[in-house]
C-alpha cells in the first residue's frame, strides 16, 4: 500500500506544477491577444475580396474566393448577354422583322419569352452568389481571425490515476483524461 501512496503523490505534485506552469502561460497568452484582430481582418475583406485572408496569413483561401466570386460573375455576364439576345430577338420579331439570329431556330415568340425568363431567372441568382459568395468571404476572414486567437493548450493529457477502493481498500490503477476549458 506504501508504494502506491508514494507514487500517488509524486504525481500529484507533479500535477501541481504543471497546472501553475500552464496558468502562466495562459496568462501571457491572453495578454497578446488582439481584441480587434477579426473586426480588422472583417474589415480588410469587405474592402478587398481576400485581402482579410491575407491578413490572416491564410493565402491558400485567396484563389478559392476569388475563383468562387469570379465564377459567379462571369455566369452573371453570360447569362445577361443571352437575355439580351433574346429580349432584342422578341422585341424584333413584335415589331414585325424577320431577321433576327433564332429566325430558323425558334418559331415562336413564346419560346422567345421563355428564353428570356429563363436567363433572367439564372442572372439573378448569380448575383445573389456573388453577393453570397462575398459575404462568405468577409465571414471566413472574420472567424478565422477569432480561431486564430482560440487558446489551445497542451492540458490535453493522459494521467495516471491511482486510488483505493472505499469497500475492501484495495488499490485501482487507471487513466483520467484531462479536459480543462
Amino acid at each position: 500500500m506504501k508504494p502506491y501512496a508514494i507514487v500517488w503523490l509524486l504525481i500529484l505534485a507533479s500535477g501541481v506544477t504543471t497546472a501553475q506552469k500552464i496558468e502562466a502561460e495562459d496568462i501571457r497568452k491572453i495578454e497578446n491577444e488582439d481584441p480587434l484582430r477579426p473586426a480588422r481582418a472583417a474589415f480588410y475583406s469587405a474592402v478587398l475580396p481576400g485581402l482579410g485572408q491575407a491578413y490572416n496569413k491564410r493565402y491558400w483561401k485567396i484563389p478559392l474566393v476569388y475563383g468562387a466570386i469570379g465564377a459567379s460573375i462571369y455566369t452573371y455576364d453570360v447569362n445577361q448577354k443571352n437575355y439580351i439576345r433574346y429580349r432584342n430577338a422578341y422585341k424584333r420579331r413584335i415589331a414585325g422583322y424577320n431577321d433576327d439570329e433564332f429566325q430558323g431556330l425558334i418559331a415562336s415568340t413564346d419560346r422567345l419569352i421563355d428564353g428570356q425568363d429563363f436567363y433572367k431567372r439564372n442572372r439573378d441568382r448569380s448575383m445573389l452568389f456573388i453577393l453570397g459568395f462575398y459575404f462568405l468571404n468577409i465571414l471566413d476572414a472574420n472567424i478565422d481571425a477569432h480561431l486564430k486567437q482560440y487558446n489551445v493548450n497542451s492540458d490535453l493529457s493522459f494521467k495516471p490515476y491511482f486510488d483505493v477502493e472505499p469497500t475492501d481498500a484495495s488499490a485501482v490503477a487507471g487513466i483520467k483524461v484531462a479536459l480543462t476549458f
